[in-house]
């Protein structure tokens, strides 16, 4: 039996367990997916060596981009990006390598494309970790232009939640919510924007799926806007992941 598993903390929040042991036994596969909590990243040579069955991982918050100096290698897509959400484990004769891969971005990139139109050509990021590198890096793949909004901005291209004008709303129609904020179990809280300024036009994308409508998704909702959750963005990045995992490059 091969193992796979989820490494992040906390880990309470996560369906990629219950999913992937889902369709590991509706397709008959014989493997076995297991959710990882570790707080401390450079565990992780520990845990791959630790069981000779673990053959690929998936990295969450708050260890995607922490991980990468734990890496042997980097696909191009994750050397671009700054951040890892895959994992593969080779073992042959010369011991154990990892290589880090992102399958964040294509996730995102095919779950709000068809949610595009011509008039959604500048977007609002929230967020500045791993999640939020892989949605810029999907951006930039769709032609359209972003801020990061963070709690504490560092460089040219992020702003402070307090530096989210009226008119900064109306020019941003896409939003996508890039931080764990109303995830579950703190499902009352929102990121702080001005959401009386939203209107119709405007796109709201959470990357968070549980709960499935969160607080930011229902107040857009409410304002008229277009909303979608991160569920199918999971299930994609997650199907993504097994054919890294199951592939034969080197990074």
């Amino acid at each position: 039996m091969r193992i796979y598993g989820l490494i992040g903390y906390p880990l309470e929040h996560s369906y990629s367990e219950t999913w992937f042991n889902k369709q590991f036994q509706a397709n008959g596969t014989d493997a076995r997916y297991l959710n990882i909590p570790i707080e401390d990243i450079g565990q992780i040579h520990l845990i791959v060596s630790g069981d000779p069955r673990l053959a690929g991982l998936n990295i969450t918050i708050p260890h995607k981009v922490s991980v990468i100096p734990h890496l042997d290698n980097l696909t191009r897509q994750a050397r671009r990006i700054g951040a890892v959400n895959a994992v593969r484990v080779i073992r042959d004769p010369g011991g154990i390598r990892l290589i880090g891969h992102n399958t964040d971005w294509e996730g995102f990139y095919r779950s709000v494309r068809d949610m595009i139109t011509p008039i959604h050509r500048k977007a609002l990021i929230l967020g500045t970790g791993g999640s939020a590198r892989a949605v810029a890096y999907a951006l930039d793949m769709l032609g359209i232009g972003y801020l990061f909004v963070s709690r504490n901005p560092r460089s040219r291209n992020q702003i402070s939640y307090q530096q989210i004008s009226p008119s900064l709303i109306k020019d941003h129609l896409l939003i996508v919510n890039a931080t764990p904020v109303g995830m579950y179990p703190r499902a009352s809280l929102r990121p702080p924007i001005p959401y009386r300024h939203l209107v119709e036009k405007h796109i709201l994308f959470d990357l968070v799926y549980n709960p499935e409508e969160t607080l930011f998704l229902k107040s857009g909702k409410e304002k008229g806007a277009t909303v979608r959750n991160g569920y199918g963005m999971l299930t994609l990045q997650a199907g993504l992941s097994w054919d890294f995992w199951n592939s034969h490059g080197q990074g």
